[in-house]
């Protein structure tokens, strides 16, 4: 099959979705699949704030990536690009000759790929994979039109999908309520279990001590952002520090929030207890999960959050907010949920867990099995079950519109049944 992908948000930029494009693309591409990826270009400094080489990923011989035109703008990540759409994109879509178009985003690279499905007659699928609303903090006034406003902009553009998708049921539900009535299911990102997964409690506790980590390390992993939510973890685990002296908390990742962040660790005395070790390879980002004994997340924006599900394939108990795709994401077997916003009760959730290793082992098993279900290997069944299905019935129309596909069918019952505590 030949697929076109596009997308506004891709390599050198750091994220989950970034993550989950490129794997995908990749697993897809060994299977025989001909794919094109359509991007913004990225200037060097991008590349550098990352410590990347000048270069495109390795993807794969059946994987070709089209650059397109793009300006820098202003965002958490301090790497995004924006691609002002033409309509002019479909000309080398053309020359491809794709079966069927994967739009990743609503922005200017999604339009083009919009464009260049209609104007090529192949079918449209859309994935959205941001809780858009939860954004609108970053707006000066009239936050509550602006979500309004955005989430029924979002919504128009998948309209004209023959096949939506999302991360967790919370997304289509959310499109759902907004207004979205075409054929959808939810489809997974995926867990590279290559770099991510569960190793002996020998070779744990000998990664601990290379790393210097106690016994009350928390880990979180993901943008330096406001929408994240990390001051509210790290006033939590300020609480949890008169409780467990011990306690550690590691901060991976960049951010436009970082400055503050640290500021804020000075303010609540935890200095020390804070580490801020920067945007990390996934060998040893991987490292950090297995040598830990908590992730912890408080952000209030995620659909799904693919360093929840890593930190998990690493066999993490998890602590998060109840909010989102979290909430669908953490069952009870694998961890707790606190209260949005709130650090007290975030902090009380940490302890709890940090308190008691039987719970933290019991947890760690369930947590590895949980994760394993959303493989690599898994997700691109599910997509190639998307693809052929489009392609070959050639008619959206034919699909129920809350009738999931036979492989994202497994994915939705594999939620509901670890949603039962196990």
């Amino acid at each position: 099959m030949r697929i076109a992908v596009f997308t506004d948000n891709f390599h050198p930029e750091i994220g989950g979705i970034q993550d989950s494009i490129r794997t995908n693309v990749r697993e897809l591409g060994k299977r025989g699949h001909k794919i094109i990826v359509f991007a913004p270009a990225a200037a060097a400094r991008d590349y550098r704030r990352v410590n990347l080489p000048v270069a495109e990923p390795d993807l794969g011989p059946n994987v070709t990536i089209c650059r397109l035109f793009s300006v820098p703008m202003h965002s958490s990540s301090q790497q995004s690009r924006v691609v002002i759409p033409t309509g002019r994109c479909w000309r080398e879509a053309a020359a491809f000759q794709p079966d069927i178009v994967h739009s990743h985003s609503f922005l200017g690279v999604g339009l083009e790929g919009l464009w260049a499905a209609r104007r090529l007659g192949v079918p449209l699928v859309g994935t959205n994979h941001w809780a858009v609303g939860a954004f609108d903090m970053y707006a000066p006034i009239a936050r509550g039109a602006l979500r309004r406003v955005s989430s029924r902009a979002v919504v128009r553009y998948y309209q004209y999908c023959d096949y939506v998708t999302g991360p967790s049921r919370f997304t289509i539900g959310d499109m759902r309520a907004t207004g979205l009535d075409r054929p959808c299911s939810v489809i997974s990102n995926p867990i590279d279990t290559t770099f991510f997964h569960a190793i002996s409690e020998t070779k744990r506790q000998r990664l601990k001590a290379r790393l210097g980590f106690g016994t009350a390390t928390i880990i979180y992993a993901g943008r330096l952002a406001r929408e994240k939510r990390i001051d509210v973890l790290i006033r939590a685990v300020a609480t949890v520090q008169k409780k467990l002296p011990a306690v550690t908390l590691v901060l991976a990742g960049h951010g436009s929030s970082r400055d503050k962040l640290k500021a804020l660790t000075h303010e609540l005395g935890i200095n020390r207890q804070v580490y801020f070790v920067g945007t990390l390879a996934h060998d040893e980002l991987a490292d950090l999960f297995s040598a830990a004994d908590l992730f912890a997340i408080a952000s209030t924006s995620e659909t799904q959050s693919m360093v929840l599900m890593q930190a998990m394939a690493c066999g993490l108990p998890v602590v998060g907010a109840r909010c989102g795709g979290l909430i669908e994401y953490i069952p009870a077997a694998v961890g707790l949920l606190a209260d949005p916003g709130c650090s007290s009760d975030l902090s009380d959730k940490l302890v709890r867990i940090l308190a008691s290793q039987p719970m933290r082992q019991k947890m760690r098993r369930h947590a590895h099995r949980f994760a394993g279900k959303f493989s690599v290997s898994s997700i691109a069944d599910a997509w190639e079950d998307v693809y052929t299905r489009l392609v070959y019935d050639r008619s959206s129309d034919s699909l129920p519109s809350d009738t999931p596909l036979q492989f994202t069918q497994g994915i939705s019952h594999a939620l509901e049944h670890h949603h039962s505590g196990l």
